[in-house]
């Protein structure tokens, strides 16, 4: 048995959760690294340079940098808090820390939910650019079984080891990486690039900046993963802001090749891969097709790395039932935690209506980061030693882009995340009632 760290954060003491074994601190900066560019860089790159050109011209590719600006203040945040925690489980031990066990709870369910829910989508995405290549997976019932294949070998690449996790994530980035940069080089030394900065209608410039941010979501995947990083406190905030800036150039450049190549502005949902046949015919768009499969792959994969890491870690708080905290003595990977969101994936990718979900999941999302934005300076109040002068503002900038994005969501997305939540409450007080609730909030 691991000895535990008397080491207190807020209310939140590391000493009193319960660790059935320590996981090994395996990953560096660059595994690290891997977690939130497999969650940034997903299928949005690939429809995102069409929809984008339509709506505002060659403008376009500056709106990617305004959207990392707008989500930067939460980067920041996230980046302070994660220096606060060296144990898995990210936004759901921040809130734990500041508010108690039941908003770290429910922070933590609504991601649990949210990402479950995209795992099942982003693959039924990924087969469906498979189908382009491979008509047979159109039947319905082949594609159910490439769906199910994929996350039956997510699970297995998990349950292994985290660096052979990392390892497969990494062969997959390069896969859907390279064929994008040659895109870029070969587009942009062919073609005018049109870099431009007319100035969109306000209107155009709401409903686009939202689509940016959205294409940022998911940077704080490394932080879920914290309890097997080496160094986090420094790596973590690192890879954080490494990554922001390098995918916004790359989305930047991304949208500049197409605007050079096939500005058709027609929304196609795999605009690349049209930009891609006009320079090397039907070659490009089976690259950029399987380019797009692994991309859209890569992105569930980093779900299933993070979101057992996120539940192992509300498992040690008492949040979960501590058989989600149990770890393999073979692989010392959390077993239990990754079969239960592989079953999940699995049922929900089965089940035609998990779409009426989806609709919350980035709502539930926007619900964690405010929970969060919030956090920090109540913790920074707790601590003996005065709090850096930034984090205030930038918690407050936070929480105005938070609620500036959640209210631009349908009255079907509040409805479904109260739904979620509330099931989330059944489940918060099933977990803790073999236990005082005096044992979990920390006096």
């Amino acid at each position: 048995m691991a000895q535990p760290n008397r080491r207190a954060e807020g209310n939140l003491a590391l000493s009193d959760m319960t660790e059935t074994k320590t996981l090994p601190r395996t990953v560096g900066f660059w595994g690290t690294a891997l977690l939130p560019v497999n969650g940034m860089i997903g299928s949005g790159i690939f429809a995102l340079p069409a929809i984008m050109f339509a709506a505002v011209g060659n403008f376009a590719p500056w709106m990617m940098l305004l959207g990392a600006l707008l989500i930067l203040p939460l980067v920041l945040v996230f980046a302070a808090l994660s220096t606060r925690f060296e144990v898995n489980g990210g936004p759901p031990i921040y809130v734990h820390a500041a508010f108690g066990p039941f908003l770290g709870f429910q922070s933590g369910w609504t991601r649990f939910a949210s990402g479950v829910v995209a795992i099942a989508a982003n693959t039924h995405v990924a087969v469906a650019f498979l189908a382009v290549l491979f008509p047979i997976l159109n039947d319905p019932a082949l594609k159910s079984v490439a769906v199910i294949s994929f996350i039956i070998f997510m699970v297995s690449v998990n349950l292994v080891g985290m660096q052979t996790s990392v390892r497969t994530l990494g062969v997959m980035t390069v896969v859907k990486i390279v064929p994008l940069l040659v895109l870029i080089v070969v587009g942009l030394a062919m073609k005018d690039p049109a870099i431009g900065l007319r100035l969109p209608q306000f209107s155009e410039f709401e409903s686009v900046v939202l689509l940016t941010f959205y294409a940022f979501m998911a940077f704080e995947n490394c932080t879920m993963a914290a309890g097997e990083v080496r160094n986090p406190k420094r790596t973590i905030p690192l890879a954080m802001m490494t990554t922001l800036a390098c995918v916004t150039l790359f989305y930047m450049l991304v949208i500049w090749t197409y605007a050079a190549i096939a500005p058709q502005a027609d929304g196609n949902e795999n605009a690349l891969a049209a930009a891609a046949s006009q320079l090397v015919g039907q070659v490009g768009v089976i690259v950029i097709s399987l380019a797009a499969a692994f991309s859209i792959g890569a992105n569930s994969l980093v779900g299933g790395i993070v979101l057992p890491r996120m539940t192992f870690g509300m498992a040690e708080q008492g949040t979960l039932p501590q058989i989600f905290a149990q770890v393999s003595n073979r692989f010392q990977t959390p077993h239990v935690s990754i079969l239960f969101l592989g079953g999940m994936a699995i049922l929900f990718s089965l089940w035609a209506g998990f779409a009426t979900l989806a609709v919350a999941s980035t709502l539930s999302r926007l619900v964690m980061y405010l929970l969060c934005a919030l956090a920090l300076p109540v913790l920074g109040h707790r601590e003996a030693k005065r709090a850096p002068w930034w984090h205030l503002p930038v918690s407050v900038l936070a929480v105005i882009s938070s609620l500036w994005v959640a209210s631009q969501a349908s009255a079907e997305a509040f409805q479904m995340l109260g739904f979620i939540m509330v099931v989330g409450t059944g489940f918060f007080f099933i977990a803790v009632r073999r236990k005082p609730l005096a044992e979990v909030v920390q006096s």
